[in-house]
């Protein structure tokens, strides 16, 4: 009999878990994004190695002029089905062939590649350690 109780408790500490769970969850917390921007990383403020990959998701329909510190992104690849673009530092990039230690800062400008117009921008920073 005692066995029992001991599985309804373990059953009800599970539950409790789950539910606890959930409602800490962070799934569906609004981010500071504007408009069609997605998500980017490294996120605002980030500390991030030197090996990092710049990624920058916007919605369908909407094309994008990167800039890093001040210099235009030509060489980034783009994923239109995706709205991904990605872009990392190397040897062959006509700007930047690696990141320095410190400060970055990437400014993204934006518009509709079809459709009515959409202009918009947006400027963050990160460091690599």
């Amino acid at each position: 009999m005692p066995y029992r109780l001991i599985y309804i408790g373990l059953g009800l500490i599970g539950i409790a878990a789950i539910a606890l769970g959930i409602a800490f969850s962070t799934e569906g917390v609004a981010n500071d994004l504007p408009g069609p921007l997605e998500s980017v990383s490294p996120e605002p403020g980030d500390l991030v190695p030197p090996q990092i990959t710049l990624e920058i998701d916007l919605e369908f329909g909407y094309d994008a002029e990167i800039y890093v510190d001040g210099w235009p992104i030509s060489d980034a690849t783009f994923v239109d089905g995706t709205g991904v673009y990605r872009w990392a530092p190397s040897a062959s990039s006509p700007t930047i062939q690696e990141w320095t230690p410190g400060e970055h800062t990437v400014r993204i400008v934006w518009d509709t590649y079809t459709g009515l117009p959409d202009p918009g921008s947006f400027e963050w920073s990160f460091r690599v350690g």
